[in-house]
């Protein structure tokens, strides 16, 4: 397409897990489960729901645009000023905004190799030089990562867990890429699985680094609170840098139901809990079953698992599609021989092994 910028074709789009109505039209299932897209197994709370509903009788209404109070539950519960916090149509949205906001001509950006794909694929789009730091035995690299940075850096993409991995930095790891980090570079902490992660004795409390460093956090109301279908992030930083994020993102970007039902699953401690605890013991059931199966996993501190299945991992795949199971085919990471599993219910994590193992 001659229209377009050169860059912008060589841009791979992101490609997203399946979506349940289409494996049914496709394959002509009436049962599917899909444990692909790390999204919460449990339908999303009751409060949430009224939220929402009582929402929609102001459709005809723009929403608040700049998330009032939304703004205002998250700076209580952070201990920030609404001027610390952006809220966006999903934490993805304030990625590409970050990189909207700083990038400037010739200057680069550092991301591992393989992570979240958003950031090669933002990145790419704002023309931005991309530097890649291999993982380390699955996990970030920060050594390898400091030792690229130089003067042209403006952005570190720093995914905290990972996805795909579910492998962490620790305390130490932040502090000594901190102390590496250059006055004009912004170091970008996506903590979208926070939640599941944040009572793991050495994962750090990047809050602190707000005032001292050029700092983005950002987290999702997607997983541990249950609101994938809705698109609802946030990100945390110093004023002047909210402020220049929030001259470059879209009126209007994070709709009424959104922010209604996020203001609150935010107070819903009970669902979270539950959500928690439901992983855990999903995984632990997974651990054990991927043992005796002989297949190697990634230990993980989120709502997915990383396993080893084999070269034939795409014929895997598309054998669990037949069976109405959606998982994540690791191709666009070059994971070829690896599946990403997410933690489902009871039932649906043994339908899922009674199904692989059939397979294998």
């Amino acid at each position: 397409m001659k229209l377009a910028r050169k860059h912008i074709l060589k841009v791979k789009p992101y490609i997203p897990g399946k979506p349940i109505e289409e494996v049914k039209r496709e394959l002509g299932l009436k049962e599917v489960i899909k444990i692909a897209s790390n999204e919460n197994a449990l339908p999303p709370p009751r409060r949430c729901i009224l939220a929402a509903k009582r929402s929609l009788s102001s459709l005809n209404r723009y929403p608040d645009g700049g998330s009032f109070y939304l703004k205002r539950a998250l700076a209580k519960r952070f201990k920030l000023k609404p001027a610390n916090i952006i809220v966006g149509n999903g934490s993805d949205e304030i990625i590409i905004l970050a990189l909207r906001a700083f990038l400037k001509k010739d200057e680069e950006v550092i991301i591992a190799k393989q992570t979240f794909l958003i950031y090669e694929v933002a990145s790419q789009v704002a023309g931005a030089r991309i530097k890649y730091a291999p993982l380390a035995n699955f996990k970030y690299d920060i050594r390898k990562i400091a030792s690229l940075i130089t003067n042209k850096t403006k952005l570190v993409f720093i995914a905290n867990p990972d996805n795909p991995t579910g492998t962490y930095i620790t305390k130490e790891e932040v502090a000594y890429l901190a102390s590496k980090m250059p006055k004009n570079a912004i170091l970008f902490f996506d903590e979208a699985y926070y939640e599941f992660a944040k009572s793991v004795k050495d994962y750090p409390d990047t809050l602190k680094y707000l005032k001292r460093k050029n700092v983005i956090i950002t987290r999702s109301f997607s997983k541990a609170y249950g609101l994938a279908g809705l698109r609802v992030g946030y990100g945390l930083a110093k004023e002047g840098i909210i402020d220049c994020l929030n001259r470059v993102r879209e009126p209007f970007n994070v709709n009424s139901v959104a922010q209604a039902a996020a203001l609150a699953a935010l107070g819903d401690k009970k669902y979270v809990n539950k959500t928690t605890k439901l992983v855990e013991s999903g995984k632990s059931f997974l651990y054990k079953e991927f043992k005796l199966l002989g297949l190697r996993y990634i230990p993980s501190v989120t709502n997915f698992i990383l396993v080893e299945v084999g070269k034939n991992s795409k014929v895997i795949y598309k054998k669990l599609l037949k069976k109405g199971i959606i998982v994540r085919e690791m191709s666009p990471w070059k994971l070829n021989s690896f599946i990403r599993v997410t933690i489902g219910t009871r039932i649906e994590n043994r339908k899922f092994i009674r199904a692989l193992k059939n397979i294998l």
